[in-house]
């Protein structure tokens, strides 16, 4: 089978996810094409530089500097529908020159066509929306099923059982909108490899990894550079910059770097007592399948209502979780 994958440049999770995907085909004899663009792109050639890759339409995005970003969003929201009328156009164009038995978008709207078979990748069937517009996420969530209905499957990264899952009413809306034949839940997908494989290092006490679009971005990291500048504890802060020199920085006891490499990343995240990241929902999945969502400390980027949602939700799987060990201590005793 040959495949296409191409993810949302839109941070680096969308691209995150697709890595386990693509192992997975590579690994079963399937030939995988890459697509998309900017650093999504990037991360996925890094990963995997002897495969092919097209260039898909470029789409550059920014969140406000304020934690307010409804505005941002809608003004947005033109360029998103024209990043995936062109996205159309060009996969037209590639399937007049070249064969694929399936078409793999992770949030690509435009990237699906009748001549092949087209998966779409979300774990959003309903549609999070910041307090004063939740009258419209109703709305917002028959447009998005405008969209994804247009493929013939729809691929959510989580568990199908409501009480074993990840994002909760992300995941498992009250009310599907899109046949239960075209819907499959494919398990949480995540890019590091079975914790018991790798040995943890812990040089350092807390790790913060850093992700999600500027200038938010480097709000958070000279947050973090304050925050732990008076302590004594070694900090590792993974910048999230894939473009820049692998370069190391000291600032008396923090340590920066503007990427790591996941077999390098992970032995320090497993030795570390403290784990700081964005709420987005690919690095929970990440964490999940390291097992240290209890460590982690989640901070929504501000004025996304998905991760303020998803952050409060996994701090109620964790503390459920805590909970359900102490019942269980007090029970053999």
């Amino acid at each position: 089978m040959k495949i296409l994958v191409a993810p949302l440049n839109w941070g680096l999770g969308h691209a995150t996810r697709c890595i386990p995907l693509i192992r997975q085909w590579l690994n079963d004899g399937h030939e995988v094409v890459l697509g998309g663009d900017g650093e999504s792109l990037s991360l996925l050639r890094r990963t995997f530089p002897t495969l092919r890759y097209v260039q898909l339409a470029p789409l550059q995005l920014r969140y406000s500097k304020s934690g307010r970003q409804v505005f941002a969003m809608l003004r947005a929201l033109p360029r998103l529908w024209w990043n995936s009328l062109r996205d159309h156009a060009i996969l037209r164009d590639i399937l007049r020159q070249k064969h694929f038995d399936r078409v793999v978008s992770d949030n690509r709207f435009g990237l699906y066509s009748r001549q092949t078979e087209s998966v779409y990748i979300t774990h959003q069937l309903h549609i999070r929306l910041p307090r004063g517009w939740r009258w419209a996420e109703p709305l917002a969530e028959r447009l998005h099923a405008r969209i994804y209905t247009r493929f013939n499957k729809v691929w959510v990264p989580d568990y199908a059982d409501p009480d074993a899952c990840l994002a909760g009413q992300l995941s498992h809306p009250d009310k599907l909108r899109l046949p239960a034949s075209a819907l499959e839940y494919i398990g949480a997908l995540s890019r590091f490899p079975n914790p018991a494989s790798v040995t943890p290092d812990s040089a350092y006490a807390t790790v913060a990894v850093l992700s999600g679009l500027e200038p938010l971005r480097t709000q958070l990291e000279q947050s973090l550079l304050s925050r732990f500048a008076n302590t004594a504890e070694p900090v590792l802060i993974v910048r999230g910059l894939i473009h820049q020199p692998p370069t190391r920085i000291r600032r008396g006891n923090i340590t920066l770097v503007p990427y790591m490499a996941d077999s390098e990343l992970v032995p320090y995240l497993l030795g570390a007592r403290h784990i700081i990241a964005r709420s987005g929902y690919s690095t929970i999945m990440d964490l999940h399948t390291l097992g240290l969502l209890q460590r982690a400390e989640l901070i929504p980027t501000p004025g996304q209502p998905e991760q303020e949602y998803l952050a409060e939700f996994v701090k109620n799987i964790c503390t459920d979780k805590k909970k359900a060990v102490i019942l269980q201590a007090e029970k053999k005793v």
